[in-house]
């Protein structure tokens, strides 16, 4: 039986969801080092697929590296299900357009704005994941059956 993931369409929601949780975490901690000084916010690099290009694997994704390889210490944990490994992205340097005295590049505004639009995203994300989902248990289900 085929899982989700297996559906390049499932499979690329799930990573770039992923990746906007990740982008989430990182504007947290952008907000929450606003008064240490010297701190230079980071965000991620876009969220990209190979799609328009020539000759990738369609809807292939482009998570940077692997960070985390769970291991089997005891042979009663449970195997991780393959591609189970947390995923991340690349981080990049991204002051905001200000710099305090203290040499702190964090400015709230701009970073209360990026977590506005993560989170639109976010929810964008999950409408089409369901809406998808939805239209494969329409695609599936038997002729003149309801719901």
């Amino acid at each position: 039986m085929a899982a989700l993931d297996d559906i390049p369409l499932f499979s690329m929601l799930k990573s770039h969801l992923g990746y906007l949780s990740e982008k989430q975490r990182l504007i947290a901690q952008n907000v929450a080092n606003a008064d240490t000084p010297g701190f230079t916010p980071q965000d991620l690099n876009d969220f990209t697929t190979p799609l328009g290009a020539k000759g990738a694997a369609p809807l292939a994704m482009t998570p940077v590296s692997m960070s985390v390889t769970p291991a089997l210490t005891n042979p009663m944990h449970m195997e991780p299900p393959a591609g189970s490994a947390s995923k991340s992205w690349q981080t990049k340097a991204a002051p905001d357009s200000e710099t305090k005295m203290d040499g702190n590049q964090v400015v709230l505004e701009e970073q209360m704005i990026k977590m506005s639009e993560a989170r639109q995203n976010y929810d964008a994300g999950i409408g089409f994941y369901e809406k998808s989902l939805n239209m494969l248990q329409t695609a599936i289900r038997a002729p003149g059956k309801g719901q």
